[in-house]
């Protein structure tokens, strides 16, 4: 008797803004060759405070995609931001962080909350570790999203002002980005900033 191999159904993608996970689906992240779902959490769960350690640089806190491994370094190092978002349980889950700089980019790209012309400069809007590549930003792209709940007075919506990532540029800096208009840039440890906690999951095709 001939075995029969069963079809197993292909993974389908939540839509962009999607509850899932503790969050918000938010795109996809390539991670050492593996693919993994952004998830952003809601707005009740933003934090405020300095990036934490002005004049340190942190051993691991350096990846432009795994916000998990900076805020564990962070967070060890005596960030007290990085610490508190450790700390989060939503949803079930507590492997929140914050989100490395290309983890960001992907966020402002598909929840971008104004229809303001796009910041670009420099590398704005380059992203090789998302899928799809992100592209330089032009003026007109990304648009405004589309996800009524992350559009500017939405109940998710990103402030039009500066949010840290956790991708450290040396011993005072660490980059961070303008959800108004994509700016992506530098800013001194001891600034105080907004955080928009992430995690991911791997996608398992």
């Amino acid at each position: 008797m001939q075995s029969v191999a069963l079809a197993v159904p292909a993974f389908t993608l939540p839509e962009i803004g999607q509850a899932c996970g503790g969050g918000f689906f938010s795109g996809v992240i390539v991670q050492e060759g593996k693919r993994y779902m952004l998830i952003t959490a809601g707005r009740e769960h933003e934090l405020e405070g300095e990036w934490g350690e002005y004049g340190t640089k942190i051993e691991g806190a350096d990846s432009f995609t795994d916000g998990r491994a900076n805020t564990e370094a962070m967070a060890a190092a005596g960030s007290e931001l990085a610490q508190q978002v450790l700390a989060l349980a939503i949803g079930g889950y507590n492997d929140w962080a914050i989100p490395a700089r290309d983890q960001q980019e992907l966020q402002y790209r598909n929840l971008k909350p104004t229809s303001r012309e796009n910041y670009c400069w420099n590398r704005d809007g380059d992203n090789p570790n998302s899928q799809p590549i992100g592209l330089l930003y032009t003026p007109e792209s990304p648009t405004k999203t589309t996800v009524g709940a992350f559009r500017e007075g939405g109940s998710e919506a990103f402030q039009p002002s500066w949010y840290w990532s956790s991708s450290q540029r040396s011993a005072n800096y660490a980059f961070l980005m303008n959800f108004g208009d994509g700016g992506q840039n530098l800013s001194a440890k001891l600034n105080e900033l907004r955080v928009r906690p992430v995690r991911s999951e791997l996608i398992i095709d």
